[in-house]
């Protein structure tokens, strides 16, 4: 799955809101049925790239905390991750293109924010699959190679540390 937009998200929460909403974040690794939706974040993002060309896009973060006491047996219910999605978009209107990932974290697992990959129906679980992000170079998909920008040092004078002129 290509990384998924804040709509497409919701509009699978929608499809499968009786379902029981749980989040796999490695090989037979579930965060806790007791977890908690614990904030959503909206973060515009204004970047330069080692291109020198400036890039803008919006990321929602929705964060999953896990209690020390657990307390449930069930993960929380799809109408329920809703509700709290749309009390949110009640005081911060999210935006509907940006993209969406999961943070989590526990005590034997780092926490990180992660791409939802996959969304599985199981039984009466919804299970949305999570994986990494990775890093890229934005230069390469537009043709060029990272580090094609030319630093040059504007306090010292041209000509003063020209290669073979004896200064370096």
């Amino acid at each position: 799955m290509e990384t998924l937009k804040f709509r497409e998200f919701k509009d699978q929460l929608k499809a499968n809101a009786d379902s029981i909403l749980q989040f796999k974040y490695g090989k037979d690794k579930f965060v806790d049925a007791s977890y908690h939706i614990t904030e959503i974040k909206q973060a515009p993002i204004t970047s330069v790239d080692c291109g020198g060309v400036v890039n803008n896009w919006t990321e929602i973060i929705i964060q999953l905390w896990e209690p020390e006491n657990k307390t449930n047996d069930k993960a929380m219910q799809v109408a329920k991750a809703l509700s709290i999605i749309n009390m949110v978009e009640k005081a911060l209107p999210l935006n509907a293109d940006a993209v969406i990932k999961i943070e989590f974290g526990n005590s034997k697992f780092d926490t990180r924010q992660m791409l939802p990959q996959a969304f599985v129906i199981d039984n009466e679980n919804l299970v949305i699959e999570l994986g990494t992000d990775t890093v890229q170079c934005k230069a390469t998909g537009r043709g060029y190679s990272c580090g094609t920008v030319e630093l040059k040092n504007l306090a010292i004078p041209a000509g003063c540390c020209e290669p073979a002129s004896g200064c370096c």
